[in-house]
């Protein structure tokens, strides 16, 4: 993981074969046929680091298909506990392609059992000169408490940190208290970073690559975090710099 100094609850990828694709995803030459894939191959490899380093861990003892004919034949070791739940929740719309990719992955190790995929309906808030003023909440599915649970959040531009907020307080409105509460973003700004640590200390933030492209130059030059109030990753119109460019619009291939 890359050296920063957001603390230690944030944690940055710091592989060349992430952040290839990660600059394969925010290329102009990319279109709509190709970057469903590439996002589901993204997060795959976010889920596989947040489940070795947040889920649960239990010593188990598992069979194996030499296990009829020789009795020794067991895997020993420490293994994810297939007894805690893992609670996926799709952001619509970005959030909706990365819930669905982790969620196929998660029931690859997990039993489908104690995976549960939610539905939150969240949508920005703008005033007359396109700010983001606020994450409007409407329709959505929960299903059930969380008690126990691991709470993956997967929103894959953390820009202003808003939904992640906006959905760490719904469940922590939930009956229960989660075993861990984890954000999974491909890039992320020292804005959204400030505004989640500070608003939910103790929620862990993965990402991809941190995003701070309107930085001073004494900022760029130092680790992520050193000189956290020259560090600007958002526009005047709150996108990401240099980000990917209208994620939720190339997702679903929105004509407006």
């Amino acid at each position: 993981m890359l050296t920063h100094h957001y603390g230690p609850d944030v944690l940055l990828f710091d592989d060349a074969y992430f952040a290839t694709l990660l600059a394969t995803i925010g290329s102009p030459d990319t279109g709509t046929a190709q970057l469903p894939g590439l996002v589901r191959s993204a997060y795959r490899r976010l889920l596989q680091e947040i489940l070795a380093r947040e889920f649960p861990v239990r010593d188990q003892q598992v069979a194996t298909r030499m296990t009829a004919i020789e009795p020794r034949a067991f895997v020993r070791g420490p293994q994810l506990c297939r007894e805690t739940r893992l609670v996926i929740c799709a952001v619509i719309r970005a959030g909706l392609l990365p819930a669905q990719a982790c969620y196929e992955a998660a029931v690859e190790v997990l039993p489908s059992a104690n995976v549960r995929l939610d539905f939150l309906n969240m949508s920005r808030t703008t005033d007359a000169a396109h700010h983001v003023t606020g994450v409007r909440l409407d329709g959505s599915k929960i299903g059930g408490p969380v008690d126990g649970a691991v709470v993956l959040i997967p929103d894959p531009m953390g820009a202003t940190g808003g939904t992640v907020c906006r959905a760490v307080d719904v469940y922590r409105q939930l009956d229960g208290t989660p075993h861990r509460l984890v954000a999974a973003h491909l890039m992320v700004t020292p804005e959204a970073i400030g505004r989640v640590t500070a608003a939910h200390p103790g929620v862990r933030l993965y990402a991809g690559r941190v995003d701070r492209g309107l930085s001073s130059e004494r900022a760029l030059r130092s680790p992520p975090g050193a000189f956290a109030k020259e560090e600007r990753g958002l526009n005047d119109v709150q996108y990401i710099v240099p980000g990917a460019g209208g994620m939720g619009e190339l997702l679903t291939n929105s004509w407006v």
